[in-house]
Order: C-alpha cells, then sequence, then structure tokens
C-alpha cells in the first residue's frame, strides 16, 4: 500500500490542491475583488508584505539559520506560496476583515503563476543539487492547471449554479483535508516522516520562522495605523500559508526516494501544523478585541 502511495504521491498532492481550490473559488464572485479599490492602503500593506518582507524574512533564515538543506527549501517553498482557504475560514472567524482577506488570497493566488517560480529561484537555486536546474515552466504550468483552473471552475459554479455552490465548496474543502490525511498516513508509513532525524534544533528553525512571520505581521499594519480588523486579515493572510501549493511543488521537484523530499515534506507538514495553532489563537485573541471595540 505504502509503495503505491510513494509511486503515486504527485497526484494525491494534485489532487489534494484542486480540490482546495476548487472549494475555494465555489465561494467567491468577482465582486469580491472590489476589495483593492475599496481598501486601497490595506491591500498594499498584506501585498507588500506577502510578495516582499516575507520571501526576505525567509532570506534571513536561509542565509543565517545554517539548517539542512531540506529545511532551507521548505522554508524557500513556504515563503514562495500565497494565503489559501484556511486563511480566509480563519479571517472570518476571528472577525476580521473578510473582504480585505479574499482579496489578497485571490490575487497572490493568481500572481504565484509569476511570483513562485521567481522567489524560488531567487532562494534555493544554490542549495540545490549542482546538476538540478529549476523547472520554471513546469512550475507555472502546475499552478495553472491545479490551482487557477479549480479556481476558475469553482467561481463558474457560484455564478451559474448558486444552490449547489455551498454543497460543492464543502465537498472540495472536505475533499483536501481527507487527502492531506492520506498523504500524512502514507509519508508516515513510507517512512518519509521522522521527528528523530529530523531533530529538534530543525523544529525549533520552523516555528521561530511562524514567529517571525507573526510578529511581522502584526507590526507592520500597526505602523501603517490600519484599523484593527484589516490587521487582523493581514496576520492571518500572512501566517497563514498555502500548503496545499507547497505538497504540489515538493512532489514535482523531489520525485519518491529523493534525499531531499522527505526533509521538506516534514518542513511543511510542520509549519503547518504550527500555522493551524497560532491560527487558533489568533481566532481566539482578535474575537475578544473585536468584541471589546
Amino acid at each position: 500500500m505504502f509503495d503505491f502511495y510513494l509511486a503515486q504521491e504527485y497526484w494525491f498532492a494534485a489532487a489534494q490542491l484542486s480540490l482546495a481550490m476548487l472549494g475555494m473559488g465555489a465561494t467567491l464572485t468577482l465582486k469580491d475583488f472590489k476589495g483593492i479599490i475599496e481598501m486601497p492602503r490595506a491591500f498594499t500593506v498584506g501585498m507588500g508584505l506577502q510578495l516582499l518582507l516575507v520571501p526576505l524574512v525567509a532570506f534571513l533564515f536561509i542565509s543565517l539559520s545554517g539548517a539542512m538543506a531540506g529545511v532551507l527549501i521548505g522554508l524557500a517553498l513556504l515563503a514562495a506560496i500565497p494565503g489559501g482557504t484556511v486563511s480566509n475560514i480563519f479571517t472570518y472567524m476571528a472577525k476580521g476583515n473578510i473582504v480585505l482577506s479574499i482579496a489578497i488570497t485571490a490575487i497572490t493566488t493568481i500572481g504565484c503563476l509569476v511570483t513562485t517560480p521567481i522567489v524560488l529561484d531567487l532562494l534555493i537555486s544554490q542549495h540545490m543539487p549542482a546538476d538540478f536546474v529549476m523547472p520554471v515552466a513546469r512550475i507555472a504550468f502546475e499552478i495553472c492547471i491545479f490551482l487557477l483552473i479549480p479556481l476558475v471552475i469553482g467561481m463558474l459554479i457560484y455564478s451559474k449554479l448558486p444552490n449547489h455552490a455551498a454543497r460543492i465548496s464543502k465537498f472540495g474543502i472536505y475533499g483536501s483535508i481527507f487527502v492531506i490525511i492520506l498523504i500524512v498516513i502514507g509519508s508516515v508509513g513510507a517512512g518519509r516522516l521522522d521527528l528523530g532525524a529530523f531533530g529538534a534544533r530543525n523544529i525549533l528553525i520552523i516555528l521561530v520562522f511562524a514567529l517571525a512571520l507573526l510578529c511581522l505581521s502584526i507590526i507592520v499594519p500597526r505602523l501603517a495605523h490600519l484599523p484593527a480588523k484589516d490587521g487582523t486579515a493581514i496576520q492571518i493572510e500572512i501566517t497563514v500559508r498555502n500548503t496545499n501549493l507547497g505538497l504540489l511543488l515538493n512532489a514535482s521537484l523531489f520525485p519518491p526516494g529523493h534525499a531531499l523530499g522527505g526533509t521538506v515534506l516534514m518542513t511543511l507538514l510542520l509549519y503547518g501544523a504550527v500555522m493551524l495553532l497560532l491560527g487558533a489563537s489568533l481566532i481566539v485573541y482578535n474575537r475578544r478585541v473585536h468584541k471589546a471595540i
């Protein structure tokens, strides 16, 4: 069974991302992009954090942490990918500006067709094997096929079949969660997830990286004097990354059995666990803040 998972790991990741983006798309309309026009300052701050400061933080960790290559590549993947469906859900639960959250997620998701290959090339090309060539065209193609097309299909369903959109959205989101569980089970069974071999130091690096993104997402909106609900949306958007896309890119870059692939996978999954804990904390904290205002 686990040999089957290893042979089909790429398609597990592709299915998981496609389901997640279908579910997200079935909650979106073109009107959701109005946040760009109505909140230009908050949108600009959020985009600046996503596209500039998050990669800069990753660059500092890659340059200074001294972690193993697989961890550094995992951090680069986390910096190169946008926020995802979970960030929108968490923003809603935290009583943040959901329109701003959706606008930032949607634009960065579309933009990652261009930005993700560039960020990856800048951050990790020197940490890859000597004969490795960054597959920019393939990464862009996979983002288009497994991320943008399901997103557009979901939006069309919401537009043309609004009575069915909620069920399809739940199917996509719950289906993606189910496939993530299969990925974790398959990876553990195949021996790809070994916390002991991964080491406490690398776990600490991932935790500090997540906390650094969280602190940055809190400080910058306050310096920009953004309203509290806008700050909440940006905090969650920056901290909660689209690890679905990271899993696909890892499966694409490193075939089963590759020495780096398991370490990168561990980095992505550990960050995913940490970001869910931080996201839950942000929900509790911000609900109290907004209730007090």
